[in-house]
Protein backbone atom coordinates (compact mmCIF):
# COMPACT_ATOMS: atom_id res chain seq x y z
CA UNK A 1 0.00 0.00 0.00
CA UNK A 2 0.85 3.33 -1.04
CA UNK A 3 -0.31 6.64 1.05
CA UNK A 4 0.04 9.92 -1.62
CA UNK A 5 1.04 13.28 -0.30
CA UNK A 6 0.38 16.62 -1.99
CA UNK A 7 4.31 17.50 -0.61
CA UNK A 8 6.86 19.40 -2.53
CA UNK A 9 10.18 17.88 -1.87
CA UNK A 10 12.26 20.66 -3.96
CA UNK A 11 13.23 23.92 -2.83
CA UNK A 12 14.74 24.98 -6.31
CA UNK A 13 15.51 23.90 -10.15
CA UNK A 14 17.23 25.52 -12.79
CA UNK A 15 18.35 23.90 -16.21
CA UNK A 16 22.25 23.66 -16.86
CA UNK A 17 22.57 25.77 -20.56
CA UNK A 18 25.23 23.14 -22.24
CA UNK A 19 26.84 24.10 -25.48
CA UNK A 20 26.38 20.76 -27.58
CA UNK A 21 23.53 18.10 -27.48
CA UNK A 22 23.38 15.89 -24.67
CA UNK A 23 24.05 12.69 -25.01
CA UNK A 24 24.99 10.95 -21.37
CA UNK A 25 25.31 12.15 -17.79
CA UNK A 26 26.62 11.50 -14.91
CA UNK A 27 27.16 13.38 -11.46
CA UNK A 28 29.57 13.02 -8.77
CA UNK A 29 32.28 15.42 -7.01
CA UNK A 30 30.12 18.19 -7.04
CA UNK A 31 30.36 18.69 -10.54
CA UNK A 32 27.79 17.40 -13.68
CA UNK A 33 29.59 15.68 -16.50
CA UNK A 34 27.73 15.63 -19.57
CA UNK A 35 28.92 13.87 -22.94
CA UNK A 36 27.99 15.57 -26.36
CA UNK A 37 25.82 13.13 -28.50
CA UNK A 38 28.81 12.58 -30.86
CA UNK A 39 30.42 10.74 -27.80
CA UNK A 40 34.11 12.22 -28.17
CA UNK A 41 33.70 15.03 -25.62
CA UNK A 42 32.81 15.67 -22.15
CA UNK A 43 31.98 18.92 -20.33
CA UNK A 44 32.15 19.20 -16.62
CA UNK A 45 29.38 21.70 -14.75
CA UNK A 46 29.55 22.83 -10.91
CA UNK A 47 26.48 21.67 -9.09
CA UNK A 48 27.35 23.53 -6.01
CA UNK A 49 27.58 27.40 -7.70
CA UNK A 50 25.03 29.48 -8.43
CA UNK A 51 24.12 28.85 -12.36
CA UNK A 52 26.00 26.16 -12.86
CA UNK A 53 29.53 27.26 -14.59
CA UNK A 54 31.54 25.08 -16.30
CA UNK A 55 34.57 23.80 -14.84
CA UNK A 56 36.01 22.70 -17.91
CA UNK A 57 36.09 19.87 -21.05
CA UNK A 58 38.00 17.64 -22.59
CA UNK A 59 37.81 15.20 -25.78
CA UNK A 60 38.01 11.34 -25.07
CA UNK A 61 40.11 8.86 -27.42
CA UNK A 62 36.65 7.63 -28.89
CA UNK A 63 32.83 7.60 -28.73
CA UNK A 64 31.71 7.38 -25.05
CA UNK A 65 28.88 4.53 -24.58
CA UNK A 66 29.16 4.70 -20.90
CA UNK A 67 30.55 6.93 -18.19
CA UNK A 68 30.78 6.70 -14.52
CA UNK A 69 32.09 9.22 -11.54
CA UNK A 70 34.21 7.92 -8.44
CA UNK A 71 34.27 10.11 -5.50
CA UNK A 72 36.60 8.20 -4.03
CA UNK A 73 39.74 9.29 -6.42
CA UNK A 74 37.82 12.07 -8.33
CA UNK A 75 38.29 10.05 -11.53
CA UNK A 76 35.71 9.24 -14.47
CA UNK A 77 35.54 5.73 -15.90
CA UNK A 78 34.53 5.49 -19.69
CA UNK A 79 33.41 2.94 -21.87
CA UNK A 80 34.87 4.03 -25.44
CA UNK A 81 34.60 2.34 -29.09
CA UNK A 82 36.36 3.34 -32.04
CA UNK A 83 37.20 1.58 -35.40
CA UNK A 84 35.04 -1.09 -34.05
CA UNK A 85 36.45 -1.83 -31.06
CA UNK A 86 35.81 -1.25 -27.56
CA UNK A 87 38.10 0.26 -24.90
CA UNK A 88 38.14 0.83 -21.02
CA UNK A 89 39.97 3.93 -19.88
CA UNK A 90 40.20 6.31 -16.64
CA UNK A 91 40.49 9.94 -16.85
CA UNK A 92 42.49 11.49 -13.37
CA UNK A 93 43.25 15.05 -12.60
CA UNK A 94 40.66 15.87 -15.13
CA UNK A 95 40.04 19.34 -12.87
CA UNK A 96 43.34 20.47 -13.76
CA UNK A 97 41.77 21.28 -17.17
CA UNK A 98 40.28 23.99 -15.59
CA UNK A 99 43.79 25.90 -15.65
CA UNK A 100 44.23 26.03 -19.18
CA UNK A 101 46.36 23.34 -18.25
CA UNK A 102 47.22 21.30 -22.21
CA UNK A 103 49.07 18.59 -21.14
CA UNK A 104 47.29 15.32 -21.11
CA UNK A 105 49.45 12.31 -20.36
CA UNK A 106 48.32 8.11 -21.83
CA UNK A 107 49.70 5.59 -20.09
CA UNK A 108 48.82 1.31 -19.73
CA UNK A 109 47.60 0.55 -16.34
CA UNK A 110 50.30 -0.07 -14.11
CA UNK A 111 52.88 1.90 -15.81
CA UNK A 112 53.18 5.57 -14.47
CA UNK A 113 54.66 8.96 -16.25
CA UNK A 114 58.25 9.36 -15.30
CA UNK A 115 60.97 11.62 -16.66
CA UNK A 116 60.29 14.46 -19.23
CA UNK A 117 56.25 12.89 -19.04
CA UNK A 118 56.08 14.56 -15.48
CA UNK A 119 57.76 17.74 -16.15
CA UNK A 120 54.88 20.74 -15.04
CA UNK A 121 53.91 18.88 -12.16
CA UNK A 122 50.28 17.62 -12.22
CA UNK A 123 48.40 16.74 -15.44
CA UNK A 124 45.20 15.32 -16.51
CA UNK A 125 46.06 11.43 -17.36
CA UNK A 126 44.39 8.83 -19.46
CA UNK A 127 44.79 5.35 -18.27
CA UNK A 128 44.63 2.65 -20.90
CA UNK A 129 42.99 -0.63 -19.00
CA UNK A 130 43.32 -3.37 -21.19
CA UNK A 131 40.97 -6.00 -21.00
CA UNK A 132 40.46 -9.98 -22.58
CA UNK A 133 36.96 -9.48 -22.62
CA UNK A 134 34.38 -6.98 -24.13
CA UNK A 135 33.62 -4.73 -21.49
CA UNK A 136 29.68 -4.56 -20.97
CA UNK A 137 29.43 -1.94 -17.76
CA UNK A 138 31.39 -0.51 -15.11
CA UNK A 139 30.77 0.31 -11.35
CA UNK A 140 32.82 1.96 -8.58
CA UNK A 141 32.92 1.78 -4.73
CA UNK A 142 31.88 4.65 -2.91
CA UNK A 143 33.56 3.67 0.05
CA UNK A 144 36.92 2.76 -1.04
CA UNK A 145 37.18 3.84 -4.91
CA UNK A 146 37.74 0.33 -6.31
CA UNK A 147 36.43 -0.51 -10.23
CA UNK A 148 34.32 -3.25 -11.29
CA UNK A 149 34.32 -4.19 -14.56
CA UNK A 150 31.45 -6.39 -16.36
CA UNK A 151 32.19 -8.44 -19.36
CA UNK A 152 29.84 -11.22 -21.06
CA UNK A 153 31.16 -14.24 -18.61
CA UNK A 154 33.22 -12.12 -15.93
CA UNK A 155 33.42 -9.48 -13.45
CA UNK A 156 37.22 -7.43 -13.23
CA UNK A 157 38.08 -6.45 -9.73
CA UNK A 158 40.29 -3.65 -9.57
CA UNK A 159 41.67 -2.25 -6.60
CA UNK A 160 42.23 1.66 -6.41
CA UNK A 161 45.99 2.41 -5.01
CA UNK A 162 48.05 5.70 -4.51
CA UNK A 163 51.47 6.25 -5.69
CA UNK A 164 53.47 9.51 -4.70
CA UNK A 165 55.95 10.95 -7.68
CA UNK A 166 58.71 13.51 -7.74
CA UNK A 167 58.51 15.98 -10.49
CA UNK A 168 60.55 19.02 -11.39
CA UNK A 169 59.10 22.51 -12.25
CA UNK A 170 60.49 23.51 -15.58
CA UNK A 171 60.80 26.99 -14.13
CA UNK A 172 62.62 25.30 -10.90
CA UNK A 173 64.65 23.80 -13.29
CA UNK A 174 65.83 26.73 -15.01
CA UNK A 175 66.62 28.55 -11.66
CA UNK A 176 69.03 25.47 -10.87
CA UNK A 177 70.96 25.76 -14.14
CA UNK A 178 72.38 28.84 -13.36
CA UNK A 179 73.22 27.65 -9.29
CA UNK A 180 76.57 26.27 -8.96
CA UNK A 181 77.22 22.19 -9.21
CA UNK A 182 78.23 22.45 -5.49
CA UNK A 183 74.79 24.33 -4.53
CA UNK A 184 72.51 22.28 -6.60
CA UNK A 185 71.86 19.43 -3.78
CA UNK A 186 70.55 22.01 -1.91
CA UNK A 187 68.30 24.02 -3.62
CA UNK A 188 66.63 21.56 -5.82
CA UNK A 189 62.77 21.85 -6.11
CA UNK A 190 60.96 19.70 -6.73
CA UNK A 191 57.18 18.51 -5.76
CA UNK A 192 55.30 15.12 -4.69
CA UNK A 193 52.92 14.30 -7.10
CA UNK A 194 49.99 11.77 -6.01
CA UNK A 195 49.07 9.16 -8.86
CA UNK A 196 46.26 6.85 -9.37
CA UNK A 197 46.44 3.55 -10.65
CA UNK A 198 44.59 0.01 -10.21
CA UNK A 199 45.86 -3.15 -9.64
CA UNK A 200 44.03 -6.12 -11.04
CA UNK A 201 42.99 -7.98 -8.06
CA UNK A 202 40.64 -10.28 -8.69
CA UNK A 203 38.15 -12.07 -11.76
CA UNK A 204 34.97 -13.65 -11.23
CA UNK A 205 34.22 -16.45 -13.50
CA UNK A 206 30.24 -16.61 -14.47
CA UNK A 207 28.86 -19.18 -16.62
CA UNK A 208 25.13 -19.13 -16.46
CA UNK A 209 24.70 -15.43 -16.04
CA UNK A 210 25.56 -12.69 -18.62
CA UNK A 211 25.59 -8.99 -16.45
CA UNK A 212 23.77 -5.96 -18.49
CA UNK A 213 24.57 -3.55 -15.77
CA UNK A 214 26.65 -4.12 -12.04
CA UNK A 215 27.19 -2.01 -8.61
CA UNK A 216 29.98 -2.25 -6.01
CA UNK A 217 30.11 -1.07 -2.26
CA UNK A 218 31.89 -2.04 0.92
CA UNK A 219 32.40 -5.81 -0.53
CA UNK A 220 29.17 -6.29 -1.73
CA UNK A 221 28.97 -6.83 -5.76
CA UNK A 222 25.54 -7.21 -7.57
CA UNK A 223 24.84 -7.92 -11.32
CA UNK A 224 21.58 -7.94 -12.99
CA UNK A 225 20.97 -9.64 -16.27
CA UNK A 226 17.51 -9.19 -18.40
CA UNK A 227 15.24 -10.75 -15.60
CA UNK A 228 17.61 -11.94 -12.85
CA UNK A 229 19.38 -10.13 -9.70
CA UNK A 230 22.32 -11.61 -7.44
CA UNK A 231 24.25 -10.31 -4.95
CA UNK A 232 27.34 -11.27 -4.03
CA UNK A 233 30.07 -10.75 -0.86
CA UNK A 234 33.57 -10.93 -1.83
CA UNK A 235 35.70 -11.12 1.46
CA UNK A 236 39.24 -10.68 1.98
CA UNK A 237 41.41 -12.56 4.53
CA UNK A 238 45.22 -13.11 5.34
CA UNK A 239 44.80 -16.17 5.81
CA UNK A 240 44.86 -19.28 3.31
CA UNK A 241 41.63 -19.94 1.89
CA UNK A 242 40.50 -23.46 1.54
CA UNK A 243 40.32 -25.28 -2.22
CA UNK A 244 36.70 -25.48 -1.95
CA UNK A 245 36.56 -21.95 -1.05
CA UNK A 246 39.17 -20.28 -3.20
CA UNK A 247 37.66 -21.81 -6.16
CA UNK A 248 34.03 -21.96 -5.31
CA UNK A 249 32.07 -23.54 -8.15
CA UNK A 250 28.62 -24.94 -8.22
CA UNK A 251 27.38 -28.00 -10.29
CA UNK A 252 24.37 -27.21 -12.72
CA UNK A 253 21.79 -29.61 -14.14
CA UNK A 254 22.98 -30.80 -17.84
CA UNK A 255 21.22 -28.61 -20.09
CA UNK A 256 21.40 -31.10 -23.36
CA UNK A 257 18.95 -33.19 -23.11
CA UNK A 258 16.43 -30.26 -22.67
CA UNK A 259 16.75 -28.46 -26.29
CA UNK A 260 13.96 -29.85 -27.93
CA UNK A 261 11.83 -28.26 -24.86
CA UNK A 262 11.07 -24.43 -24.06
CA UNK A 263 12.39 -24.12 -20.14
CA UNK A 264 10.07 -21.54 -19.02
CA UNK A 265 12.20 -20.20 -15.63
CA UNK A 266 9.63 -19.58 -12.39
CA UNK A 267 9.85 -16.25 -9.99
CA UNK A 268 12.28 -17.12 -7.54
CA UNK A 269 13.54 -15.17 -4.14
CA UNK A 270 16.71 -16.32 -2.37
CA UNK A 271 17.77 -14.77 0.61
CA UNK A 272 20.71 -15.17 2.36
CA UNK A 273 22.22 -18.82 2.90
CA UNK A 274 19.84 -19.75 0.57
CA UNK A 275 21.07 -17.90 -2.55
CA UNK A 276 23.79 -20.65 -3.10
CA UNK A 277 21.08 -22.67 -4.54
CA UNK A 278 20.25 -20.24 -7.18
CA UNK A 279 22.48 -22.67 -9.89
CA UNK A 280 24.81 -19.79 -10.99
CA UNK A 281 28.14 -20.77 -10.43
CA UNK A 282 30.89 -18.55 -9.58
CA UNK A 283 34.24 -19.02 -9.36
CA UNK A 284 37.55 -16.90 -8.36
CA UNK A 285 40.91 -16.06 -9.93
CA UNK A 286 43.18 -14.00 -8.27
CA UNK A 287 45.58 -12.11 -10.16
CA UNK A 288 46.81 -9.57 -7.90
CA UNK A 289 50.43 -8.81 -8.14
CA UNK A 290 50.61 -6.96 -4.48
CA UNK A 291 47.21 -8.20 -2.92
CA UNK A 292 48.68 -11.15 -0.97
CA UNK A 293 44.95 -11.37 0.68
CA UNK A 294 42.98 -14.52 -0.06
CA UNK A 295 39.26 -14.08 -1.60
CA UNK A 296 36.01 -15.73 -0.56
CA UNK A 297 33.05 -15.20 -2.26
CA UNK A 298 29.73 -15.72 -0.79
CA UNK A 299 25.96 -15.75 -2.06
CA UNK A 300 23.82 -12.74 -0.37
CA UNK A 301 20.95 -12.25 -2.71
CA UNK A 302 19.16 -13.83 -5.83
CA UNK A 303 15.66 -12.70 -7.36
CA UNK A 304 14.32 -14.16 -10.76
CA UNK A 305 11.18 -12.86 -12.60
CA UNK A 306 9.19 -14.11 -15.11
CA UNK A 307 7.12 -12.15 -17.77
CA UNK A 308 3.57 -12.73 -17.52
CA UNK A 309 2.93 -14.50 -21.03
CA UNK A 310 -0.03 -15.61 -20.43
CA UNK A 311 -1.51 -11.90 -19.18
CA UNK A 312 -0.38 -10.05 -22.39
CA UNK A 313 2.99 -9.41 -20.47
CA UNK A 314 6.62 -9.81 -22.96
CA UNK A 315 10.19 -9.53 -21.71
CA UNK A 316 10.49 -5.47 -22.20
CA UNK A 317 8.26 -5.09 -19.97
CA UNK A 318 9.92 -7.30 -17.28
CA UNK A 319 13.28 -5.96 -17.66
CA UNK A 320 15.36 -4.96 -14.52
CA UNK A 321 16.97 -1.70 -14.33
CA UNK A 322 18.47 0.89 -11.94
CA UNK A 323 20.15 -1.63 -10.24
CA UNK A 324 22.25 0.30 -6.97
CA UNK A 325 23.98 -0.51 -3.63
CA UNK A 326 24.29 2.37 -1.75
CA UNK A 327 25.78 2.31 1.84
CA UNK A 328 24.22 4.69 4.54
CA UNK A 329 26.16 6.22 7.09
CA UNK A 330 25.22 7.49 10.63
CA UNK A 331 26.83 10.15 12.85
CA UNK A 332 29.05 8.67 15.74
CA UNK A 333 28.94 5.00 14.61
CA UNK A 334 30.97 2.55 16.46
CA UNK A 335 32.39 1.30 13.03
CA UNK A 336 35.24 2.81 11.46
CA UNK A 337 34.43 6.26 9.31
CA UNK A 338 35.07 4.23 6.01
CA UNK A 339 32.48 1.38 6.74
CA UNK A 340 28.57 1.98 6.21
CA UNK A 341 26.43 0.94 9.11
CA UNK A 342 24.20 -0.40 6.20
CA UNK A 343 24.15 -1.21 2.74
CA UNK A 344 20.81 -1.32 0.21
CA UNK A 345 19.99 -2.94 -2.83
CA UNK A 346 17.88 -1.62 -4.75
CA UNK A 347 16.63 -2.91 -8.60
CA UNK A 348 13.43 -1.68 -10.37
CA UNK A 349 10.84 -3.01 -13.04
CA UNK A 350 9.13 -1.00 -15.33
CA UNK A 351 5.83 -1.08 -12.87
CA UNK A 352 7.56 -1.84 -9.48
CA UNK A 353 10.65 -1.23 -6.95
CA UNK A 354 12.60 -3.77 -4.65
CA UNK A 355 14.98 -2.32 -1.39
CA UNK A 356 16.45 -4.92 0.55
CA UNK A 357 18.85 -3.94 3.31
CA UNK A 358 21.69 -6.47 3.06
CA UNK A 359 23.68 -6.16 6.79
CA UNK A 360 22.49 -7.39 9.82
CA UNK A 361 20.61 -10.17 7.86
CA UNK A 362 19.15 -10.08 4.15
CA UNK A 363 15.66 -8.84 3.94
CA UNK A 364 13.18 -7.08 1.64
CA UNK A 365 12.56 -3.49 3.10
CA UNK A 366 9.75 -2.03 1.34
CA UNK A 367 8.28 -2.38 -2.32
CA UNK A 368 7.10 0.18 -4.91
CA UNK A 369 4.13 0.43 -7.50
CA UNK A 370 4.56 2.83 -9.91
CA UNK A 371 1.22 4.84 -11.17
CA UNK A 372 2.96 4.70 -14.84
CA UNK A 373 5.78 2.62 -16.58
CA UNK A 374 8.84 4.13 -15.05
CA UNK A 375 12.30 4.25 -17.10
CA UNK A 376 14.95 4.75 -14.66
CA UNK A 377 15.39 5.06 -10.68
CA UNK A 378 17.65 6.89 -8.21
CA UNK A 379 17.86 5.39 -4.44
CA UNK A 380 19.08 8.21 -2.07
CA UNK A 381 19.30 8.40 1.45
CA UNK A 382 15.84 10.05 2.59
CA UNK A 383 14.31 9.59 -1.14
CA UNK A 384 13.36 7.45 -4.10
CA UNK A 385 13.14 9.24 -7.30
CA UNK A 386 11.43 7.80 -10.48
CA UNK A 387 11.33 8.99 -14.17
CA UNK A 388 8.44 8.31 -16.45
CA UNK A 389 8.75 10.25 -20.16
CA UNK A 390 6.68 13.04 -18.53
CA UNK A 391 7.08 13.34 -14.90
CA UNK A 392 9.34 13.04 -11.71
CA UNK A 393 8.07 11.54 -8.94
CA UNK A 394 9.51 10.78 -5.68
CA UNK A 395 8.97 8.03 -2.81
CA UNK A 396 9.79 7.78 0.89
CA UNK A 397 12.55 6.12 1.70
CA UNK A 398 12.96 3.93 5.29
CA UNK A 399 16.65 3.73 4.86
CA UNK A 400 17.47 5.96 7.99
CA UNK A 401 14.95 4.18 10.48
CA UNK A 402 16.73 0.91 9.70
CA UNK A 403 20.04 2.50 10.02
CA UNK A 404 18.86 4.15 13.43
CA UNK A 405 17.61 0.92 14.78
CA UNK A 406 20.75 -1.22 13.79
CA UNK A 407 22.36 1.63 15.71
CA UNK A 408 20.02 1.58 18.85
CA UNK A 409 17.96 -1.40 18.89
CA UNK A 410 15.88 0.33 22.23
CA UNK A 411 15.82 3.41 20.24
CA UNK A 412 11.76 4.04 21.17
CA UNK A 413 11.68 5.13 24.61
CA UNK A 414 10.01 8.50 26.08
CA UNK A 415 12.56 10.68 25.17
CA UNK A 416 13.00 9.52 21.73
CA UNK A 417 10.82 7.47 18.78
CA UNK A 418 11.85 6.37 15.37
CA UNK A 419 9.11 4.96 13.05
CA UNK A 420 9.01 1.48 12.35
CA UNK A 421 10.82 -0.24 9.02
CA UNK A 422 7.69 -1.63 8.05
CA UNK A 423 6.00 1.48 7.63
CA UNK A 424 4.16 1.87 4.39
CA UNK A 425 6.06 3.92 1.90
CA UNK A 426 4.34 7.49 0.71
CA UNK A 427 4.29 8.75 -2.74
CA UNK A 428 4.73 12.41 -2.24
CA UNK A 429 3.84 15.22 -5.43
CA UNK A 430 4.96 14.39 -8.90
CA UNK A 431 6.74 17.16 -10.93
CA UNK A 432 6.00 17.68 -14.64
CA UNK A 433 8.39 17.34 -17.41
CA UNK A 434 8.50 16.95 -21.28
CA UNK A 435 10.62 13.91 -22.68
CA UNK A 436 12.22 12.55 -19.64
CA UNK A 437 14.95 10.32 -20.74
CA UNK A 438 17.63 9.84 -17.49
CA UNK A 439 17.98 10.57 -13.87
CA UNK A 440 21.49 10.92 -11.63
CA UNK A 441 22.21 12.95 -8.36
CA UNK A 442 25.09 13.92 -6.13
CA UNK A 443 23.53 15.02 -3.05
CA UNK A 444 20.53 17.18 -2.71
CA UNK A 445 20.66 17.91 -6.64
CA UNK A 446 18.24 16.01 -8.85
CA UNK A 447 19.80 16.24 -12.69
CA UNK A 448 17.46 14.92 -15.46
CA UNK A 449 17.87 14.67 -19.01
CA UNK A 450 15.21 14.94 -21.41
CA UNK A 451 14.68 15.16 -24.98
CA UNK A 452 11.50 16.23 -26.53
CA UNK A 453 10.07 13.94 -29.78
CA UNK A 454 10.94 15.64 -32.83
CA UNK A 455 8.72 13.57 -34.81
CA UNK A 456 5.70 12.77 -32.39
CA UNK A 457 3.75 9.83 -33.84
CA UNK A 458 0.64 11.60 -34.35
CA UNK A 459 -1.35 13.02 -37.47
CA UNK A 460 0.49 15.65 -39.27
CA UNK A 461 -2.92 18.04 -38.89
CA UNK A 462 -2.51 17.74 -34.95
CA UNK A 463 0.91 17.65 -34.56
CA UNK A 464 1.54 21.21 -34.08
CA UNK A 465 -1.43 21.84 -32.32
CA UNK A 466 -0.96 18.84 -29.70
CA UNK A 467 2.83 20.63 -29.03
CA UNK A 468 1.88 23.71 -28.33
CA UNK A 469 -0.53 22.19 -25.91
CA UNK A 470 2.29 20.56 -24.43
CA UNK A 471 4.61 24.03 -24.31
CA UNK A 472 1.51 25.80 -22.17
CA UNK A 473 1.15 22.97 -20.38
CA UNK A 474 4.89 23.32 -19.43
CA UNK A 475 5.47 26.91 -19.08
CA UNK A 476 3.92 26.87 -15.73
CA UNK A 477 7.44 25.27 -13.88
CA UNK A 478 8.79 28.29 -13.44
CA UNK A 479 12.51 28.87 -14.66
CA UNK A 480 11.96 26.37 -17.16
CA UNK A 481 9.47 27.85 -19.94
CA UNK A 482 11.71 30.01 -21.85
CA UNK A 483 14.88 27.28 -23.01
CA UNK A 484 11.56 25.12 -24.43
CA UNK A 485 11.31 27.85 -27.89
CA UNK A 486 10.93 26.14 -30.63
CA UNK A 487 13.10 26.71 -33.73
CA UNK A 488 12.46 25.81 -37.30
CA UNK A 489 16.04 25.59 -37.88
CA UNK A 490 17.54 22.01 -38.24
CA UNK A 491 20.84 22.36 -36.86
CA UNK A 492 19.28 24.12 -33.87
CA UNK A 493 16.57 21.21 -33.14
CA UNK A 494 18.58 20.05 -30.49
CA UNK A 495 18.24 23.43 -28.36
CA UNK A 496 14.63 23.12 -28.27
CA UNK A 497 14.36 19.10 -27.55
CA UNK A 498 17.50 18.16 -25.31
CA UNK A 499 17.85 20.17 -21.71
CA UNK A 500 19.84 19.29 -18.57
CA UNK A 501 17.41 20.42 -15.65
CA UNK A 502 17.70 19.52 -11.93
CA UNK A 503 16.30 20.04 -8.69
CA UNK A 504 17.38 20.43 -5.48
CA UNK A 505 15.93 18.71 -2.42
CA UNK A 506 14.53 20.21 0.68
CA UNK A 507 16.81 19.10 3.37
CA UNK A 508 15.70 16.36 5.66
Amino acid sequence: MVHVYNCHPFSSQQIVQVEQEPGLVCCGGGALFVVASGGCKVEAYNLEQEGCPLICRFATMGTVKSIRHSSIGDYLVTIEEKNSATYLRAYTNWRHKAEEKARVGVRLLGHLLRGESLRGGVQMEIIEIPMSERPVAVASCSVTGDLLVACDNSLVLFNLKTQNQHCTDPSQQIAQNSVPSDQQTSSQGSESVAALDFDRSVILHLSAIKPKKVALCAGYIALQSELEVLVLQLEASCEPAPAEETLHQLTCDDVEEQNDFFVLPRHLELLGDQAKNCDIPVSIEQTGLEDKQQYTVSYVLFKRFTPEFFQGCNVEETQIHSLQLHPFFIRNQALPVEEPACVFCFFSLPNAGYLYSLKGGVELLSAYQYPEKVLEAMLTNHLLHVVTRSALQSFTVRCAALAARLDDPYIDTTMKACPPCSLDVCALRMQLFIGLRAVCGYGRHVVLLSRADSDPQEEPERAPHRRGLMLKEHSTLASISRPWELTPQPRQLWKASCHVPFCKTVPP
